[in-house]
């Protein structure tokens, strides 16, 4: 067993490096390995450097990022709720990361650092406004997939209808900038903004690791956690805290991309991972591999247009969720 999942790990580690070479090679323009390998150097062609260190590589670095980012995200979330529809797109907490980032841009902030900021404010209120959505529906959000899809579609339409009327007097940049939220993208990755998102992640993430034991006592239940001495509104509110910052952050540098945090964790714990450490780790791993595999799909499908990479996400995951779904039922 031991072993078998030591092969888990060395097999996901593999697979993101070999997708990772992939978004390096594909493209508009496919550019051999041994190119790729030359320009990372600092060697070879100068043209095919610039694509390659200027333009794929902080491309790529970003796709894995915000895909780590949503997925110990949902991974989080489903554990404290003990639901396994519960992800940040479908809690709201992403559109309402996205109300804070399309009202802070229209005002003139740009960088991705300053963004993530309004961007959490936004998540914030989400997380709230869900949890007094569910708790006017008579019933708490853990464990009822019903009431948290309300929740959730509710906050969701509440997000866009506030953006509509932001965006009703906007000038044509700020339009298409904003849109540029709705849809998700990371077409316009650089190293700074790569580097900011880290640095938001690095920080959610051990905190989030930290409080993995925490979050295995709560999926047993709220009797059984509080059994255990743990103070479960505390507990869940660090959670919920610390995963809208993951949201937050992947808004500010990426838009809105759904159902990654939704779709990651049980392909994870479908390799019999239980323990929320190895489970939030295992995720970052799948979910950076999930979304740089969405990007590359976003670039080369249909060239030389572009796909927003929400919409591939969305393709992926709408049919995964409505499977969950009929299993919950």
């Amino acid at each position: 067993m031991i072993a078998a999942r030591a092969w888990h790990w060395l097999a996901a580690v593999a697979l993101l490096s070999v997708v990772a070479v992939a978004g390096l090679v594909l493209g508009v323009t496919t550019i051999p390995v041994m190119e790729v390998a030359d320009a990372l150097a600092g060697r070879g062609d100068e043209t095919t450097a610039t694509i390659v260190r200027t333009l794929r590589a902080p491309r790529v670095v970003l796709a894995a990022l915000v895909g780590a980012a949503l997925a110990m995200s949902g991974a989080a979330l489903q554990g404290v709720l003990r639901n396994s529809l519960a992800e940040p797109y479908l809690l709201g907490v992403s559109g309402g990361a996205a109300v804070g980032a399309v009202l802070a841009f229209g005002m003139g902030l740009q960088h991705t650092g300053s963004l993530a900021i309004p961007a959490f404010a936004g998540a914030i209120f989400a997380v709230v406004a869900a949890l007094l959505v569910a708790r006017a529906a008579g019933r708490s959000a853990r464990g009822d997939p019903r009431t948290l899809l309300m929740a959730g579609v509710i906050i969701g339409a509440f997000a866009n209808a506030v953006i509509m009327v932001a965006l009703a007097n906007s000038t044509s940049d700020t339009l298409r900038g904003s849109l540029w939220w709705m849809m998700g993208s990371v077409a316009d990755a650089s190293w700074i903004g790569a580097l900011w998102l880290a640095l938001y992640i690095s920080a959610a993430a051990l905190v989030l690791l930290w409080m993995a034991p925490e979050i295995d006592v709560l999926a047993l239940g709220e009797e059984s956690a509080a059994a255990l001495g743990s103070n479960v509104e505390l507990a869940t509110r660090r959670v919920f805290l610390v995963s809208a910052l993951l949201a937050a952050a992947t808004v500010a540098a990426a838009g809105l991309i759904g159902f990654v945090g939704l779709i990651v964790p049980h392909i994870v714990r479908a390799f019999g991972v239980r323990r929320h450490r190895r489970l939030i780790a295992g995720s970052a791993l799948v979910g950076a591999t999930l979304v740089i595999l969405a990007d590359i799909v976003a670039r080369t499908a249909m060239p030389p247009a572009e796909l927003p990479l929400g919409a591939v996400t969305a393709l992926i995951g709408v049919p995964f969720f409505l499977i969950q779904l009929a299993r919950t039922r």
